[in-house]
């Protein structure tokens, strides 16, 4: 049976990683990546623990193992991975522009292990972190790259609504936001 649950463990976050490298765009196929999409984002283990010390991550274990995460990102971490500033840039001008009062966290990464898609995994991982996250924050905002389709049928299918398209890093871009 798969489970959702915050990490907790330093193994966790060694599966996040180990699972993350399988998914990077240079370690799988331009096919592999257009039919089930890709992480753009590669985390030290250091990072992710700094991550995970400020907010434990979302994850999904099947026998003690992470076959899926959804990574949480604070405001906090806005200038710690370079390319990720433009989305917080996006996110800080869009929401003043709407005159929006948005208490977020960012969904910094989502993966689910190839074994264990199309089986719910995707929308089990967003469920339970709208769940554990709804008493702090009222939304979840995260940025797809627009060739990545997979991911944004998959986040459009759970809930998520565009904020804002823009281009960075020779990159299309689209910002997405759940509330929880």
């Amino acid at each position: 049976m798969i489970q959702y649950q915050l990490t907790s463990t330093k193994e966790e976050l060694a599966q996040i990683i180990a699972l993350q490298q399988k998914n990077l765009p240079q370690n799988i196929s331009l096919d592999e990546q257009q039919a089930q999409g890709f992480v753009t984002v590669q985390h030290s283990f250091d990072f992710l623990e700094k991550m995970h010390n400020s907010h434990p991550h979302i994850i999904a274990t099947y026998n003690n193992k992470v076959i899926g995460y959804a990574l949480c990102m604070l405001q906090e971490f806005k200038s710690d991975i370079p390319i990720l500033v433009p989305m917080f840039n996006q996110i800080e001008n869009t929401i003043c522009h709407q005159k929006k009062n948005i208490n977020y966290v960012v969904m910094g990464q989502i993966c689910i292990d190839k074994n264990y898609r199309k089986k719910g995994v995707f929308r089990g991982l967003y469920t339970f972190m709208k769940q554990t996250l709804s008493k702090k924050y009222n939304a979840i905002i995260t940025e797809v790259d627009v060739k990545n389709t997979r991911s944004l049928n998959a986040h459009k299918a759970v809930g998520f609504e565009i904020l804002n398209r823009y281009k960075s890093n020779h990159q299309n871009w689209e910002l997405i936001i759940l509330y929880t």
